[in-house]
């Protein structure tokens, strides 16, 4: 017998093997093959998310993610995945929340790691170990768990190195029940953690800078356990992103102030120039919320105006950040720069409730004011002139 030939029967004997959905009782498939139904776009492009010939096909741009249209508590989710080049990056989100949490593009949740052999060429072999490309599972922004195994701090490492490298598909079983959660990577059972909260809420995919596809995506949903409301994620509200992190689609730039702002993946910048009129969105609300993130330079002047958020279509800012005149504002004792916030403005009729938040600050300001003028209209950012970073513009309409 050939060479070639006695190591390619080896290498099928040796093979692992998965039991297939039609194997194992009550598995349904998350996608139907042929569009995106039963998923929400949390936070990416239109075009970031699609379906190729059966396989779900991620661009990679901008980093963000897309969820499930219902919460899931306890199931066994079983996913082929392969990243189409070296080093890519993304993830599975368990028990995440239905948009991005404040300052950062991803959902709330325990996060699978998705990540290619190539991307170890960044780890310092000097330093502890701090990530693998085998199967980590860890908890991010504001959730928490006890991880299993060797670990750094909350991360769960994998007992055995057991991904294939691009171009190469990999198979994981990932399997939540009662707040543990195990990933079982090309067939055994590697990392995972126990007592993670939230243990009810979306799942999702992620987009993480390179192109990646998954395939043979399914789900089996077992008993529930009795999850509560605060076991839980936050419900959809009916959310709609605003800011796709391309481009400005959805936006209309004020005449003069096209250069200045700057779609910077998940980022969307205001440089710093000239001041214009505010930059207004095409959807209009009356009553509901408005949600947006914001990112002072760490030497903004805050005895000035520095960012505001206008609504209904008004010039004059709702929330104004900094110094100045405002139905609401957050001044130098509320602000730090450097650091991320986000706004989450109430509109009812003539009231408005603004809280402020930092990330996983777990009480935000919260300030009242009265607005004037017209009842609808566009929602907006202030123009003031210096140099703001904006993220996770949402609205929902009541």
């Amino acid at each position: 017998m050939k060479p070639t030939l006695l190591l390619s029967i080896l290498a099928l004997a040796t093979a692992p093997t998965f039991t297939s959905a039609a194997e194992e009782e009550g598995f349904v498939p998350m996608f139907n093959g042929r569009d995106l139904s039963g998923w929400v776009n949390a936070n990416c492009a239109p075009e970031t998310w699609s379906i190729k010939d059966g396989v779900v096909s991620c661009t990679g741009t901008p980093t963000g993610a897309m969820r499930t249209e219902k919460q899931y508590e306890n199931f066994i989710l079983e996913c082929e995945w392969r990243h189409l080049s070296s080093g890519g990056n993304s993830g599975v989100f368990i028990w995440g929340s239905p948009i991005s949490a404040p300052g950062v593009p991803f959902l709330r949740g325990i996060e699978v790691q998705v990540l290619d052999h190539g991307y170890m060429k960044h780890a310092d072999p000097k330093k502890p170990r701090w990530f693998t490309t085998h199967g980590d599972v860890f908890p991010i922004h504001g959730a928490t768990m006890e991880p299993h195994g060797e670990h750094n701090g909350q991360r769960s490492f994998p007992s055995e190195e057991r991904s294939k490298p691009t171009p190469e598909w990999n198979h994981y079983r990932i399997t939540g029940n009662n707040g543990t959660l195990t990933l079982a990577v090309n067939g055994k059972v590697v990392s995972g953690g126990d007592k993670c909260f939230w243990r009810k809420g979306y799942l999702a995919l992620e987009s993480e800078g390179a192109p990646v596809e998954f395939r043979n995506v399914r789900i089996k949903e077992l008993p529930s356990t009795g999850a509560t409301a605060a076991d839980s994620a936050p419900l959809d509200q009916g959310w709609k992103h605003l800011y796709n992190g391309i481009d400005l689609r959805g936006w209309k730039v004020p005449a003069g102030a096209e250069a200045r702002w700057v779609a910077a993946n998940w980022n969307l910048k205001l440089i710093s120039g000239q001041p214009t009129a505010p930059l207004w969105s095409q959807i209009e609300i009356a009553d509901g919320e408005y949600i947006a993130d914001f990112q002072l330079p760490k030497d903004a002047d805050l005895t000035r105006a520095c960012a505001g958020l206008c609504v209904r279509g008004q010039s004059a800012p709702a929330v104004l950040i900094g110094s100045g005149t405002a139905p609401i504002v957050f001044g130098a004792d509320k602000i730090k720069p450097g650091r991320w916030y986000r706004v989450r403005l109430t509109l009812e009729g003539t009231k408005a409730t603004a809280t402020l938040t930092e990330p996983q600050e777990a009480n935000p300001q919260v300030v009242e004011g009265k607005l004037e003028g017209a009842a609808k209209g566009p929602v907006g950012v202030a123009d003031f002139g210096g140099a703001v970073s904006f993220a996770n513009f949402f609205v929902r309409e009541r």
